[in-house]
């Protein structure tokens, strides 16, 4: 997927269907020159609804077709019959697609499932015709229900990417190369902070022709859970992911400190990230020998399962996929 091609976030403007007004319509035929009530009821104004589509991975569809409107419910008539229902309007989105409230930033819902249908903005209800005003008393009501308003306003859409694998770092942790080296994808890479800017999804093939998927996300910098750097636009992403891979470069001052500073963020953001797995993997470590990796490993926390990896010399990879593999199919 071209970085460019990437929306993970977009604010349109639904405006649902008007309900169809009831009739006040009453019988009148040759030999009933005064019948009762007949006035059917008014259509339901058409809904707004989000359905997920699972061959989606992207918003860039919805970023220059921000107004969707719904169709209006025909009013009723004569004889009973009830006014045509208002068309409703359908908007594919891909799973993992989460709903807000645009002035109020309330959560509305999210979309998981292929096919799954959630109503954003609900049509005006269709008004009751003049038969449902009859009574005893009241023979001839010459009054009916005007339909239900339609409704309008803007809503925040957002993208949560669904992937087993969440690569978690620093600027310039090699977090894209490694992507890039295990699967097919081929993410921007340069030596600088924030070449990925987006994330950015690719599916590593495993032993028997079983795959799972990994999403590079922009790294962390210090302060990300209040919205520094990138800060809320990628932590968002790392909650639907299985486990997280955290990957710090063998010529990190500190690789303890990285490791605790990065856990910080993701627990200050959302404490229950707490709760997936956690891999630790020592990047760029074809520098390193064998004397220096019994040294960093003194200094690794004892709370992580760590190993040394190369996307460069490809070294170790295997093993990590193996890791991999074994922490997202145990129960």
């Amino acid at each position: 997927m071209a970085s460019g091609n990437f929306v993970d976030y977009v604010k349109i403007h639904c405006k649902s269907g008007k309900g169809g007004g009831g009739s006040t319509h009453f019988r009148r035929e040759k030999y009933i020159p005064k019948g009762g009530p007949d006035g059917g009821d008014g259509g339901r104004g058409g809904h707004v609804y989000l359905r997920g589509n699972k061959q989606l991975w992207t918003l860039l569809h919805l970023k220059y077709s921000k107004h969707i409107k719904a169709g209006h419910g025909e009013h009723g008539s004569g004889n009973l019959k009830t006014g045509a229902q208002g068309e409703d309007k359908y908007i594919e989105v891909p799973l993992g697609t989460v709903a807000r409230d645009a002035e109020t930033g309330e959560f509305l819902f999210e979309i998981t499932e292929h096919g799954e249908e959630r109503i954003i903005q609900r049509g005006g209800q269709g008004g009751l015709g003049n038969n449902n005003f009859k009574s005893a008393t009241n023979q001839t009501p010459r009054y009916a229900q005007p339909g239900g308003d339609s409704i309008e306003g803007w809503k925040i859409l957002e993208l949560k990417l669904l992937a087993d694998v969440g690569l978690v770092g620093f600027p310039n942790a090699g977090k894209s190369t490694l992507l890039s080296v295990l699967s097919e994808a081929k993410p921007e890479i340069a030596d600088y902070p924030f070449t990925t800017l987006r994330p950015n999804l690719g599916i590593v093939g495993y032993r028997d022709f079983r795959s799972f998927v990994m999403a590079d996300i922009p790294g962390i910098i210090e302060g990300a859970h209040k919205g520094k750097g990138l800060g809320l636009r990628f932590l968002r992403h790392i909650e639907r992911n299985s486990c997280l891979l955290f990957l710090i470069p063998a010529d990190s001052d500190d690789i303890k400190k990285e490791y605790e500073v990065l856990r910080s963020e993701l627990q200050a953001f959302n404490p229950e990230l707490m709760h997936k797995d956690h891999i630790l993997a020592i990047s760029k470590s074809d520098m390193l020998d064998d004397e220096l990796k019994a040294e960093i490993k003194q200094e690794l926390p004892t709370s992580v399962t760590t190993l040394f990896i190369s996307s460069v010399a490809q070294t170790g990879l295997l093993e990590l996929k193996d890791l991999i593999w074994k922490t997202l199919t145990d129960d």
